[in-house]
């Protein structure tokens, strides 16, 4: 084994077994999340819904702080500064920031959980289909298997979880936000594979044939395989016939889809899962971009951010740091430059912040020049007239020689 073989191997001892992707399932979802699994792969609306999530999940960055009092989980003293790169910029050896926190973000919408191995240098992802937690007779966990053979002890692992039920693993596992949408998402499916054999059929719902006669069973399965190779609209587009002994055909093709509210129906059930997932539908309307700031603003407040916060928690929990969510990558976030500068340059002018601090939050080179660093004073507060803070004017002089 070569010596990359080998500290790959020790970083993240599950990966000979991530990379063969063997394994029971043994998530919280066990009946249900294959499902959630492939209405993501292979549902257009899940699809987009979800990686709307993923995607402007991880613009967001975490800003680490102050160490906190408390006692980390985490063995080993982390440095902050090492703490912000591994989340930020480079988690481990081989793997960029980015993927890494699409990995994390998918498996908490679709799983509910996430699982996060470190090593003592890095953050590996470990994929929350194939994790057990292990409790002791105290309820608390005692392990982490995965795949049923890797063990990994509790300060080896961070657990990020979605909102759980108190009957399921005495909430130490998080449930999918998909389960909620799972009805809908499966009338969907079926509503889908009906409109496709409905254009499979040319169209044609069904064909009814009549007569008087009295058939015998097998007689009747006779005519049926007569019928279907004569007329298959798959197949033929249906060949003219010549009916006989009294027979008559009569075609179900009167409901069209505007007659069953299909796409009416296929609207509703979208919403529902957009609203399942915390999406407004508007900004999957690709046509109407009138109200996308005030829309992509609630979309932060009440879904993305509440759901990134539960990473904050875990990591802070874990490593005993002040850990704080920064928006400032996140584009559709970002105010106008124009409405910004002018907000700002009204808290530099009224003492409120230094130009530095300005400069900083626009995201400009800084500047050499010293008033950048001292606060003003507006000219039209009493004792300071000339607006720097060390230059004060004072009251209004009564001598007479001043006048």
């Amino acid at each position: 084994m070569s010596l990359r073989s080998k500290i790959h191997s020790k970083a993240n001892p599950a990966q000979r077994y991530i990379a063969e992707e063997a394994g029971t399932h043994v998530g919280t979802n066990q009946n249900k999340i294959r499902t959630s699994e492939n209405a993501y792969n292979l549902m257009e609306i899940v699809n987009r819904c979800v990686n709307l999530l993923v995607d402007l999940g991880s613009d967001i960055e975490f800003d680490v702080k102050d160490k906190l009092s408390f006692t980390a989980r985490a063995d080993g003293n982390m440095r902050g500064k090492t703490l912000s790169t591994l989340m930020n910029n480079r988690p481990n050896p081989y793997m960029d920031i980015n993927t890494f926190k699409r990995l994390l973000l998918l498996d908490m919408i679709i799983e509910g959980n996430v699982f996060v191995h470190f090593d003592g240098s890095g953050f590996y992802h470990v994929p929350a289909r194939h994790m057990e937690i292990k409790t002791d007779e105290k309820a608390y966990v005692s392990e982490y298997v995965y795949n049923s053979i890797v063990k990994f002890k509790p300060n080896e692992i961070i657990h990020i979880r979605d909102n759980s039920s108190s009957s399921e693993y005495r909430n130490f596992r998080g449930r999918s936000r998909l389960l909620a949408a799972i009805k809908t998402i499966l009338t969907h499916e079926t509503a889908l594979d009906f409109q496709s054999r409905f254009y499979e059929n040319g169209t044609m719902i069904g064909l009814v044939v009549e007569t008087e006669a009295v058939l015998s069973t097998r007689l009747k399965d006779r005519r049926e395989k007569e019928w279907m190779s004569k007329f298959n609209p798959k197949d033929s587009q249906g060949r003219p016939m010549i009916l006989d002994a009294g027979m008559k055909a009569k075609s179900l093709n009167t409901n069209s889809f505007r007659d069953l509210d299909f796409n009416e129906s296929m609207e509703a059930m979208e919403k529902r899962i957009a609203l399942a997932l915390g999406i407004p539908h508007i900004l999957l309307d690709s046509g109407n971009n009138a109200n996308l700031r005030p829309n992509m603003e609630l979309l932060f407040s009440t879904t993305i951010l509440p759901m990134m916060r539960k990473f904050e928690s875990a990591f802070e929990f874990f490593f005993a740091y002040d850990i704080e969510l920064t928006t400032h990558k996140v584009v559709a976030l970002r105010p106008d430059l124009k409405a910004e500068s002018d907000r700002l340059s009204s808290l530099v002018n009224n003492g409120i912040m230094l130009g530095k601090e300005a400069r900083e939050i626009l995201r400009l080179d800084p500047l050499e020049d010293p008033l950048l660093d001292e606060i003003r004073i507006p000219a039209n507060v009493a004792g300071s007239a000339t607006g720097v803070s060390g230059q004060e004017g004072g009251k209004p002089s009564t001598n007479e020689d001043d006048k």
